[in-house]
């Protein structure tokens, strides 16, 4: 049974830095690439980061590229989101999520943690 658990959201002013991790676990982590979704209030849920099994492939939203940064250790079965420059419209619950490829995460990946509040404040 695949779980993945996310940890690491909190309240924050805008243009400070938090970083969410994403524990996984029944499976073999390093097999399969990684995303980060969110969803804000009354908004669909939206892709933000995902990356490659080996970390080499990456790909962001156009909404926080420069300012977020995905990576992934292996070794920890573990998966982070570093968020920059934060800005109230960052706000949203955030998702790790993963599905059956090692290069891409699709849209409607399989698995998904239960979610971490991030809240930033103006």
């Amino acid at each position: 049974q695949v779980q993945l658990v996310e940890s690491g959201g909190g309240l924050v002013q805008a243009g400070d830095s938090l970083r969410l991790s994403c524990a996984a676990s029944g499976r073999t982590f390093g097999r399969y690439a990684m995303g980060w979704f969110r969803q804000a209030p009354g908004k669909e849920r939206e892709f933000v980061a995902a990356i490659s099994n080996g970390g080499v492939l990456i790909r962001y939203a156009d909404s926080v590229k420069g300012r977020f940064s995905i990576s992934r250790d292996n070794a920890k079965n573990t998966v982070y989101l570093q968020m920059n420059s934060l800005k109230p419209e960052d706000t949203a619950v955030y998702y790790c999520a993963s599905g059956e490829s090692p290069v891409v995460v699709t849209t409607t990946p399989k698995y998904w943690g239960q979610g971490t509040q991030v809240t930033v404040s103006s």
